[in-house]
């Protein structure tokens, strides 16, 4: 019997309908994986569950009766979890204070904090995270962050746990101990509701498997029925053998030369080349100064350094200096220092490139067709007059990467190009990246998905506690690039 369910469940938002006749079902002891692309209605799907919005019609259903909950503190009351894609922390408390936000332990009148702070640490210890219980939120990495989000999870008695791409920020190693906790709680009889774009993930953990595509329920049973081939074509409704685009063409000149550069605090004497047309690839893990490095390189962190751009020596201390010489960065984080998320697609595709519309005053109607032309050329669905914070992911990310064209860059930084976006979307991006190339730009893409650096680069560079640690072909393979990573092996070692 289930202890969750929806039955023939709709919802709309206005005269829009999002979920058409939705059912689904979570069982005690058991981890329901639920995959679509970006707009499918997975994440409608989970808030109706966890009682963040009502149905528009249809049935909740807990314990096989008829529910109703007003809000998701009355889910949580009946052991209903959420945990979200997005963060829901208090930036400027403590780990601890967030842990227990709306749940102090008290000794008499007072706060009970010795016992706050050890029950912190117990949980925190549970995920092999070493943050202190008195960090404060803001100065934590995504990956500790979300560790919090699950750490508040787990301190409450859940019946059932509603995960919202919870490894979407995680390292391989914080992934593996983020799975072997799902599994705990699926021993000890917690029904699990689990969302990933990691076909790999569900493969790994799911017991029973949903796919949504457009709203409604296109494929449900037995995870063990669907190899990750299958979920990929289930997902998108046609054949996703191709993933990543044909690497063709042949690089042209020298478009940037970087030597000994150095960001303080991150990486030290960086050296390589980037010809026209190349996609270079930067792997390594998380804290090997792949991001950071680059931040320096683009004016974005103080670093110091030898740059030349087409041959010119260049001086980069602010991104808009970057920017003026041909070399833009797109950032990892779009929600929080790519996008501004309670504003338009107009103005925020348009400001980054805003002297090109500046007639004395903004021409709003050349930004408008700069839009529909941004809309036709990277697909970018949704109402043109939505609030960026209301697009999908997989949208907020091509609209990012149109924001940056828009300053026509011939040398272009992507870091992490499909984070937290569905497979569809994923494919999408690689054809636009290797559009770009050969166009005849100079890319660089920093990820932390192996066969995403395996599958779209020319080569790629290897970095380790900020070195570069070696280089290597298109014929790269994940072990040697975890044999770098992890000075297991270094340049001139076999790999």
């Amino acid at each position: 019997m289930s202890v969750l369910a929806l039955k023939n469940v709709s919802r709309s938002f206005g005269p829009i309908e999002v979920l058409h006749d939705v059912d689904i079902a979570l069982r005690p002891g058991r981890v329901h994986a639920l995959i679509g692309e970006n707009g499918a209605g997975k994440s409608t799907t989970m808030k109706i569950l966890a009682g963040y919005q009502p149905p528009s019609s249809g049935q909740v259903a807990l314990d096989g009766r008829p529910v109703s909950f007003a809000d998701m503190g009355q889910a949580e009351a009946q052991g209903i979890s959420m945990i979200h894609q997005e963060f829901n922390l208090a930036e400027q408390l403590t780990v601890e204070q967030n842990i227990f936000l709306g749940r102090e332990v008290k000794h008499g009148p007072f706060l009970d904090k010795p016992a706050m702070r050890a029950r912190t640490r117990e949980l925190l210890d549970r995920l092999e995270c070493r943050v202190a219980p008195d960090r404060v939120v803001s100065s934590l990495s995504n990956s500790d962050k979300q560790m919090v989000e699950i750490a508040k999870a787990l301190l409450r008695e859940t019946r059932v746990l509603v995960m919202d791409e919870p490894t979407a920020v995680l390292t391989r190693a914080e992934t593996a101990i983020l799975l072997r906790q799902v599994r705990a709680l699926r021993q000890a009889g917690t029904a699990v509701l689990f969302t990933s774009h990691k076909l790999d993930e569900v493969e790994q953990i799911a017991d029973d498997l949903t796919v949504m595509r457009d709203g409604r329920v296109v494929w449900t049973g037995e995870a063990a029925a669907m190899d990750q081939h299958a979920m990929a074509n289930a997902m998108v409704g046609r054949e996703m053998s191709d993933l990543f685009p044909a690497k063709t063409g042949t690089p042209g000149e020298v478009a940037l030369e970087v030597r000994n550069l150095t960001v303080p605090g991150f990486s030290r004497d960086i050296g390589f080349t980037l010809h026209r047309g190349e996609i270079l690839g930067v792997a390594g893990l998380i804290g090997s100064g792949r991001t950071e490095t680059f931040e320096g390189l683009c004016g974005l962190r103080p670093a110091t350094g030898e740059v030349r751009i087409f041959g010119r020596p260049a001086r980069i201390d602010h991104p808009w200096q970057a920017q003026e010489l041909g070399l833009c960065y797109l950032t990892e984080d779009r929600k929080t220092r790519g996008l501004l998320l309670g504003k338009g697609l107009r103005e925020n595709l348009t400001l980054q490139a805003l002297a090109k519309f500046d007639r004395g005053l903004i021409d709003t109607g050349a930004e408008d067709r700069a839009l529909d032309q941004a809309i036709a050329d990277f697909d970018i669905r949704g109402h043109r007059g939505a609030l960026v914070g209301n697009l999908s992911g997989g949208n907020q990310q091509k609209l990012l990467l149109a924001k940056t064209l828009l300053a026509d860059p011939r040398i272009i930084v992507i870091d992490e190009p499909t984070r937290g976006i569905d497979i569809g979307t994923k494919q999408q991006m690689y054809v636009l990246i290797r559009r770009l190339a050969s166009e005849g730009r100079a890319i660089v893409v920093i990820s932390s998905e192996m066969q995403e650096v395996i599958g779209l680069s020319d080569r790629i560079l290897v970095m380790r506690h900020g070195r570069i640690t070696g280089e290597l072909g298109a014929d790269a393979t994940e072990d040697a690039i975890v044999k770098l990573a992890m000075g297991v092996a270094t340049q001139g070692e076999p790999a």
